[in-house]
């Protein structure tokens, strides 16, 4: 029996950081199960540091674009999980998803790579998304 796949949407902001780690590591991670895109309100490009916080765990989203979240208005996708930090202002809404929830992550801020303090901070944010998906879609 061949099951389909049941697509996932991560939403936030910018498409640039938390959104666009989620949707590499589900794919990675479980893309025999689930479909992986992420798209943002407001996108912008992918963030450098996105992808070097993945790639120090394997995982290679260079690949990866910031797409807008119009894109995904005529497709039909399971579930939707906006990203944003809810502590920072309003997430995103997701008309047309079958199941729309909201897990917060922290803001990866604006800090500079190079600097300890923020590269053991964007991990924690990786971390956190990717322990979170592995609890949630495994």
């Amino acid at each position: 029996m061949v099951r389909e796949k049941k697509s996932v949407l991560f939403v936030c902001s910018h498409n640039a950081f938390r959104s666009q780690i989620a949707e590499g590591y589900l794919r990675e991670r479980y893309g025999d199960m689930y479909q992986a895109y992420s798209a943002g309100t407001d996108p912008t490009t992918l963030d450098n540091r996105a992808v070097q916080v993945m790639q120090e765990i394997g995982i290679d989203i260079s690949a990866q674009k910031a797409k807008p979240l119009l894109d995904f208005f005529e497709q039909d996708i399971d579930i939707a999980v906006t990203v944003c930090d809810g502590t920072s202002g309003a997430c995103p809404m997701v008309p047309g998803a079958g199941v729309v929830f909201h897990q917060s992550f922290p803001d990866h801020g604006d800090c500079d790579e190079t600097d300890l303090q923020c590269l053991k901070h964007l991990r924690m944010v990786r971390d956190q998304i990717t322990s979170w998906i592995d609890k949630t879609f495994a």
